[in-house]
């Protein structure tokens, strides 16, 4: 289906449409439509400037659907965390920049990606912990967690409690607990992703600071793949909490 640039139909379909049309008059010619397409095809896919064309196009696609994914994921960000992710996106196109005309910025280029994609997926599981947890600490004082356990608790001291009440306030008390318990875990999470984005954050800067020094683009792609890896109990952590 590839046509040139200003024209509407590809010229292997109008030559496949001739000899069909053609072949309704004499069959033969459907013989040669088929040796005609078989050739065209060879010669379109043995052709390198085709397939640096076809190559080109795909990346472009490909290029297309990641940007459209990382416009929707930066969309959830709130305005500060949208700061944050672009304070580092900045940091890491100064990298690029100091290196631009060397043939190993684009194995950097896909490195620093990397971190900026884990960077954000921290960002957007922070916000969402976050959330939870700061709904839970805006409750009232008289209407926290620990403050309706105590009263259950001491309703639950009164020996003469019938059997049904006391097994419904028993149920609240556990399940109080364990939503205790779990905001409890939150902001232990909260501490850790704020460590990680800090390390991550540390870390490009380091790159930064070791490619204006270093005269050798090779040592800083491998200081990047470095980083990457050591990041992949992260990205395991990360899925496990989605």
């Amino acid at each position: 289906s590839a046509r040139p640039i200003g024209m509407l139909v590809p010229p292997n379909w109008i030559g496949l449409t001739a000899f069909g049309l053609l072949g309704l008059i004499t069959p033969g010619f459907w013989l040669l439509g088929l040796g005609a397409e078989m050739g065209y095809l060879y010669m379109m896919t043995s052709s390198p400037r085709f397939r640096r064309y076809v190559d080109a196009t795909s990346q472009a696609s490909t290029q297309q659907q990641w940007q459209q994914k990382l416009a929707m994921l930066l969309a959830q960000l709130n305005h500060q965390e949208r700061q944050q992710y672009e304070a580092l996106e900045a940091r890491c196109r100064t990298i690029l920049s100091q290196q631009i005309d060397d043939p190993a910025s684009a194995a950097q280029g896909q490195g620093l990606s990397r971190l900026l994609w884990i960077y954000l997926r921290l960002l957007l599981t922070r916000q969402s912990i976050k959330h939870i947890v700061s709904e839970a600490q805006s409750a009232r004082p008289g209407n926290s967690l620990e403050g309706r356990i105590a009263s259950l608790q001491k309703q639950l001291e009164n020996q003469s409690l019938g059997d049904d009440l006391r097994k419904s306030l028993t149920g609240q008390v556990e399940i109080l607990q364990q939503r205790l318990e779990g905001q409890e875990q939150g902001r232990q999470k909260l501490t850790f992703l704020d460590c990680e984005l800090t390390r991550i954050e540390e870390q490009v800067e380091l790159i930064r600071e070791q490619a204006a020094l270093s005269a050798d683009p090779q040592s800083v792609s491998q200081r990047i793949d470095q980083v990457a890896a050591s990041l992949g109990g992260t990205t395991q952590w990360i899925r496990e909490q989605q």
